[in-house]
């Protein structure tokens, strides 16, 4: 009678190592993932990146507002300013042209956010695009008040003189209207987050446990 033989190419049967220990795929991916995503600094920066960008952007829109947004006429007897259209609706026309345009903006810079950060966008990146829709509708007020017609009402009438029309300062009423850009790139980002953000592969779970040594073989 022999001693039991180990096969070649095998570790004893009492071998803690066997049998080697192999990384699931759903393990595989998430240590993948763990690598591409990037660090708090990383981040960060892309948050700033994103932020100063639409706030940029806010150039745009005061342009734009400047351009489309209807004018007030006024009228000056010499002594007094008056509208020269009581019934016309302009001043509510200008806050409108500012709300469209924000909103057009804001679905705009979040699409383009989203495409290109869609892989490694964290919350830095949501706070930026936020914060940026804000300060860029801030920024786009202050230029089409400032490049519009001067807001020196009385001034403006002598100049131009008697019986003369002239524009009325281009102003936002509805200071709501400052809110449209973040709303709608918040909604537009979320949106497109759902429909085509990259998934996490779903976990596989091992119903049969890993595989149990073959037994020693003897005579």
């Amino acid at each position: 009678m022999t001693a039991p033989l180990t096969p070649p190419h095998q570790p004893p049967p009492h071998d803690s190592s066997w049998p080697p220990p192999y990384p699931s795929a759903a393990s595989a991916a998430s240590g993948a993932a763990d690598d591409a995503s990037p660090d708090v600094a990383t981040e960060l920066r892309q948050g700033a990146v994103v932020l100063l960008g639409v706030m940029v952007a806010g150039v745009v829109l005061g342009l734009l507002w400047l351009w489309l947004a209807p004018r007030i006429p006024l009228i000056s007897d010499g002594k007094a300013v008056f509208l020269k259209e009581t019934e016309g609706e302009s001043a509510v026309g200008a806050d409108g042209t500012f709300t469209l345009l924000a909103l057009a903006l804001g679905a705009l810079s979040a699409a383009i956010v989203f495409w290109c950060t869609r892989r490694h966008g964290g919350i830095a990146v949501v706070v930026g695009l936020a914060l940026g829709g804000l300060l860029g509708s801030l920024l786009g007020w202050g230029i089409g008040t400032l490049l519009g017609p001067t807001h020196d009402v009385v001034a403006h009438a002598r100049a131009v003189g008697e019986g003369v029309v002239f524009d009325a300062p281009l102003e936002l009423g509805a200071h709501g209207a400052l809110l449209a850009w973040p709303v709608a790139a918040m909604i537009v980002h979320l949106g497109l987050t759902a429909l085509f953000a990259p998934r996490d592969p779903e976990p596989e779970w091992d119903l049969y446990g890993p595989p149990s040594p073959p037994p020693p073989h003897g005579d």
